[in-house]
């Protein structure tokens, strides 16, 4: 089943936010151009940010009518869109997510809208261009942005315009995203993969465009990555739990570096058991030294370790969440 070609607009921007206090503003005045271009709204659905976010939408929201604050009591990103939608999508024919901590060219709802109503498709999705200040936050945006970090994923890779089941969500149609139901509010991380299965499953096309893309700026600290990657692996499991999907090949190896990693707690009763984590641990970071050596990056061994965090914290996640589930399922004794 899809959608009738109908026009893309009127279509209406949503930014889901949380204590953006340093991003929003700026966020604001780079998408207004465009928005006053194409005759669009901006909703800011805010998670009860604490620092000064919500001042600041509503300075700006008291002398430009096209932007509204919209708060969000459940704090989460999937429940922020399906607020908006809820709220405003009777008044557009589709939406465009934004995400507050993010960077946009100049043209991007241009092209998104551009792309849908050329191609027709319900999704428009887009690749990432990850970038970094700090030493760290550059670090892991090389290796993000490298196969040793996102295992060949085509919205981190980008590429031609094409057909595609997954990808950084960016436009919607309104009544294919109500079709499906929306986002689950059950998931805080991978809500997007989870929704472009159902949208899928439901006959529903994504187009991933070549016209645009975003730029995604990591998390600056190890804690702060890890935590991030710890919550994809658990969406990671949960979405494949739900549907009953086996993991892509690229997902499957990931998986066993938390039981490699715990292996090694075994050495004590035998040396190999140390041996598959340090030839994950070797290859990681031979595979920095080896993009510091290529692309002349002197942040290519750093590279190497943001790596290794983003596949332990993943792995981790995933099994964490797997054994959860194990034991809600488990019949009571």
């Amino acid at each position: 089943m899809t959608t009738e070609a109908l026009p893309a607009t009127p279509c209406m921007v949503v930014i889901p936010c949380l204590n953006e206090a340093a991003h929003i503003e700026a966020l604001i005045d780079r998408l207004t151009p465009s928005v006053e271009r194409l005759d669009m709204k901006i909703v800011v659905a805010d998670g009860g940010s604490t620092d000064g976010t919500q001042a600041i939408v509503q300075r700006i929201a008291a002398t430009n009518p096209r932007v509204t604050l919209l708060p969000n009591p459940k704090k989460i990103q999937s429940a922020a869109i399906n607020l908006a939608v809820e709220r405003f999508g009777d008044e557009f024919t589709s939406f465009i997510r934004i995400d507050a901590h993010g960077d946009y060219p100049a043209d991007y709802c241009d092209r998104l809208i551009e792309d849908a109503d050329e191609t027709g498709a319900d999704s428009v999705v887009v690749s990432m261009a990850t970038r970094g200040f700090g030493a760290f936050q550059k670090a892991t945006a090389i290796a993000q942005n490298s196969k040793l970090g996102n295992g060949g994923s085509p919205h981190r890779q980008g590429a031609k315009g094409h057909w595609t089941d997954h990808g950084h969500h960016a436009f919607m149609r309104v009544k294919s995203f109500r079709a499906v139901g929306g986002y689950d509010e059950t998931f805080s991380h991978n809500e997007d993969a989870e929704l472009d299965y159902r949208l899928r499953a439901a006959g529903y096309r994504l187009w991933m465009t070549d016209k645009t893309f975003m730029v995604y700026y990591p998390r600056a600290s190890v804690p702060a990555l890890f935590r991030q990657y710890l919550g994809y692996g658990r969406g990671r499991a949960k979405n494949i739990l739900k549907h009953r999907a086996m993991p892509k090949i690229r997902q499957m190896i990931p998986l066993m570096v938390f039981p490699v990693v715990a292996g090694t707690s075994l050495a004590f009763l035998s040396w190999a058991a140390v041996v598959p984590a340090v030839l994950w641990a070797a290859a990681c970071l031979g595979y920095g030294v080896w993009m510091a050596l290529s692309q002349r990056n002197p942040y290519g061994p750093l590279a190497g370790f943001s790596a290794m965090v983003m596949h332990l914290a993943w792995s981790a996640g995933f099994w964490l969440q797997l054994l959860d589930f194990r034991r809600k399922e488990a019949p009571a004794s």
